[in-house]
C-alpha cells in the first residue's frame, strides 16, 4: 500500500469550507462519516469504495478546469443520509489539473490505477466525457481486458471535431493493442447519431441501445452493465428537466432511470471504475444536477451493498437450475435466489449474465438476441 501514499503527489485536498453548511452535518448523514483527505491523506486500506474530484475540461473547449464542479456535488452528496455505512468511503480529493490536458490524463490514471490495483472502486466526478478515456487506459495499463458501458447520448466519434470530447470514443475503441473485450453503449438518441455510425458499430460486434428501447424496460440493461469494469456515464443522456446542467438535449432518461443504471453498476461483482462527467455548474439551475449526480452515487453505493449478498455461481445451492433446449440447441439457465438475477449457459459451457425475458424466449423455442450476441463475439 506504500503507492498509495505516493498519489499526494497528484491529488488536492478538499477544502471543507467549500463543501460544509455552518451548521455542519446531522447524525446519518454521509458528511458525518465519510473520511476527506483535507490536511493528510488518509489511509485507505478500510476503505472499499473511492472518491475522486476531476475538474478537466479543456477537452470540450474550455480554457480553465471547472474547479467548483466536484465540490458542488460533494456538497449535495454529503446532505444525503447514509443506509450502508458498512461500505466505507473516503474521498481522496481532486486530481490535480495538469500543464496540458495529456497531462491531466496521466495524473488521472495514474490515481485510478493505482487505486483499483490496491482493490479499489472508484467514483469520478467533474470533467468533460473526454476523461473516459484515461479511465480506460487504466485497465490497458495491465492489459486487462475488460467489457465497458457508456451512457451518453451522443456516440462521441466525430473524427471532424477537433476537440477530444466529441472523439475519443475512437482512440479508446480502436487503438491497438486494444483491451476491450466488448463495449455497449446505452441510452443514445437517434437524431444526434448518423446511421452510418451505428452500422460501424455493429460491425465490431459492440451493442448499442436507443433510450425509447432503455426507458420501454429499464431491467434489459441489468446483464448489458453486469459483466463491466468501466461504467462512463454522461449527464447529456438525462433529460433537462432532470438535470439543468444538461444542455444537449431536453429529452432523455429521466433521473430515476439515471439511478436505476446506477444501482445496476453498483450491484455488479465486476465494476470498479464510475466515471460521471459533463456537469458544469455554472450551467446548473439551483444546484439540481449537482443532486441528481448525488443521488446517483447513492444508488450506486445501495447497489453495490447489495451485491455483497449474491453467491458464485459455483455454489448451485443458491441458485435455481432450469435445462431446456432451443432449436435443438441444449443450455441451463440460472437465477440467484439471493437477488433474483439470471445467467445463461453458452455451448462453451460458460454463463453470460441475462434476463428473465430471456429465459421466456428459449422457453418458447426462440433465440435469445443475447445468446446471438454473444457467439457472434466469441
Amino acid at each position: 500500500m506504500d503507492a498509495i501514499f505516493n498519489l499526494a503527489d497528484f491529488l488536492e485536498p478538499v477544502n471543507p469550507h467549500q463543501i460544509s453548511e455552518d451548521e455542519g452535518y446531522l447524525n446519518g448523514q454521509i458528511g458525518k462519516s465519510i473520511t476527506v483527505y483535507h490536511e493528510e491523506l488518509p489511509d485507505i486500506e478500510e476503505y472499499p469504495v473511492v472518491l475522486l474530484g476531476c475538474a478537466e475540461t479543456r477537452g470540450a473547449g474550455y480554457k480553465t478546469a471547472d474547479n467548483d464542479s466536484p465540490n458542488a456535488v460533494r456538497k449535495a452528496f454529503y446532505k444525503l443520509f447514509y443506509w450502508h455505512t458498512e461500505i466505507k468511503i473516503a474521498d481522496l480529493g481532486n486530481v490535480k489539473t495538469g500543464a496540458t490536458l495529456n497531462d491531466s490524463y496521466a495524473a488521472l490514471r495514474t490515481v485510478t490505477h493505482e487505486l483499483i490495483n490496491a482493490g479499489k472502486t472508484v467514483i469520478i466526478i467533474g470533467g468533460t466525457h473526454d476523461l473516459s478515456l484515461a479511465q480506460y487506459q487504466c485497465y490497458s495499463l495491465d492489459k486487462k481486458y475488460i467489457d465497458a458501458v457508456c451512457v451518453d447520448s451522443r456516440i462521441d466519434l466525430n473524427i471532424d471535431s477537433v476537440l477530444r470530447a466529441d472523439n475519443f470514443l475512437m482512440e479508446m475503441l480502436t487503438t491497438e493493442p486494444n483491451y476491450l473485450k466488448h463495449y455497449n453503449h446505452i441510452a443514445f438518441q437517434s437524431y444526434f447519431v448518423h446511421p452510418h455510425m451505428l452500422e460501424t458499430m455493429d460491425k465490431l460486434r459492440f451493442d448499442c441501445f436507443r433510450v425509447g428501447r432503455v426507458k420501454e424496460d429499464i431491467e434489459e440493461m441489468e446483464p448489458v452493465i453486469r459483466n463491466s469494469s468501466m461504467i462512463s456515464f454522461d449527464i447529456a443522456a438525462i433529460a433537462n428537466a432532470f438535470a439543468p446542467a444538461n444542455r444537449v438535449s431536453p429529452n432523455g432518461l429521466n433521473g430515476e432511470e439515471a439511478c436505476t443504471l446506477m444501482k445496476y453498476a453498483g450491484l455488479s461483482s465486476f465494476v470498479n471504475t464510475l466515471g460521471i462527467y459533463g456537469y458544469d455548474t455554472k450551467q446548473d439551475i439551483g444546484e439540481l444536477t449537482a443532486l441528481q449526480i448525488a443521488q446517483m452515487i447513492w444508488y450506486f453505493i445501495d447497489g453495490r451493498y447489495k451485491s455483497l449478498t449474491e453467491a458464485r455461481l459455483s455454489d448451485r445451492e443458491y441458485f435455481n437450475e432450469f435445462h431446456l433446449a432451443f432449436t435443438e440447441v441444449e443450455t441451463t439457465f440460472l437465477q440467484s435466489k439471493k437477488t433474483g438475477r439470471w445467467w445463461m449457459k453458452l455451448p462453451d459451457e460458460t454463463f453470460i449474465p441475462c434476463s428473465y425475458n430471456d429465459y421466456l424466449i428459449a422457453r418458447n423455442n426462440d433465440i435469445p438476441e443475447r445468446w446471438l450476441r454473444a457467439q457472434e463475439r466469441s
